[in-house]
């Protein structure tokens, strides 16, 4: 490792012993070496920071601090990033030998790029299963997959430490995370092109107790504000726009979130503008925005309940994930 390493990893810890061996091996054993691993436990009661501590390897920096919560966390090994790139590891996943390299590269030759994830296997506990999370990969398709949800593996992603300088960290607001993730992939790509790598170079692990599984959360009233937000932007609209709202909470089936009576006209001509702005492609924009919505209004009715979903795979397969075709988990929701 350099004195200023090309890559910083941050790896924030919590309970995390299970796992967590073969997660720091997984980026030990990279075959690209420029990088520092900032391994920060967050207030562990189990054998952690113990486990962490055996390694003796110079390039891992221990943290160990009382609790502050993931975003908090991620914040201080950013904070503490002497690398000119991010990258993501949890304690819970394994990043294949390849993916450092081909991160760095890919950035080395995307300046403009400030966020690159990749494809990741699902790992159930310890056996791998026949599921990936295979996202869109190009800027555009990304961009509009954003304004409804989080099209990027958080564990998988490296993010240019210029585009934090400029967007800022992880927010800490408990308004508005979790999902912190999708939030701040929101706040990259109004300012710098983003991207995933078409191939799987991670494994991203499901693990019961996750907050996207167990018990109730903020998470979904929280996606719907980030989406809502995100629409709006792209249409040059105020966030607390009714009618914002109503597609953003009609996508993801919140129905507590409608505002009045869903005016699906108005619905239209916004979506078509917004996917106009972050596609490029007006034509394209408006067709789709024309059947989302209509699908929107038949579930709104009560009419065909499978046909959105149909809707949604015909308009663009990149939509496909909001109305419940992705693999089953969220890989923006937090496991802690």
């Amino acid at each position: 490792m350099t004195a200023t390493p090309v890559v910083s990893v941050v790896l924030p810890i919590f309970n995390g012993a299970p796992y967590l061996p073969q997660a720091i091996e997984s980026i030990l054993t990279q075959s690209y070496t420029d990088f520092e691993l900032i391994a920060i436990d967050d207030g562990s009661v189990d054998d952690s920071l113990r486990i962490v501590r055996q390694y003796g390897d110079e390039r891992i920096r221990v943290i160990s601090q009382a609790n502050k919560g993931l975003p908090a966390t991620l914040n201080r090994g950013i904070g503490l990033a002497r690398g000119h790139y991010i990258g993501r590891q949890d304690q819970d996943d394994v990043a294949f030998p390849e993916r450092l390299g081909r991160q760095v590269a890919f950035l080395d030759e995307h300046p403009a790029c400030g966020l690159v994830g990749t494809w990741a296997e699902i790992w159930r506990g310890d056996a791998r299963t026949d599921r990936a999370h295979t996202h869109p990969i190009d800027d555009a398709d990304l961009r509009i997959g954003l304004l409804f949800n989080n099209p990027f593996v958080h564990s998988s992603v490296m993010i240019r430490k210029t585009a934090l300088d400029k967007v800022g960290p992880y927010t800490v607001d408990p308004g508005r995370q979790p999902p912190e993730d999708y939030e701040l992939w929101s706040r990259i790509s109004r300012e710098f092109e983003i991207a995933n790598i078409p191939k799987v170079l991670h494994a991203y692990r499901e693990v019961d107790g996750s907050m996207s599984r167990v018990g109730q959360s903020p998470f979904l009233e929280h996606l719907v504000t980030i989406s809502a937000e995100n629409i709006a932007w792209a249409a040059d609209l105020e966030p607390t726009d009714a009618q914002v709202t109503n597609i953003a909470a009609l996508v993801h089936a919140a129905n507590r979130r409608i505002q009045g009576q869903p005016d699906f006209v108005a619905m239209r001509d916004i979506l078509g503008k917004a996917l106009t702005r972050v596609s490029g492609n007006g034509e394209q924009a408006t067709h789709d925005a024309a059947a989302v919505v209509e699908g929107l209004r038949d579930q709104w009715l009560g009419r065909r309940p499978r046909r959105l979903r149909r809707i949604l795979r015909r308009a663009r397969g990149f939509l496909a994930h909001v109305a419940g075709a992705a693999p089953v988990g969220n890989p923006s929701a937090p496991r802690r």
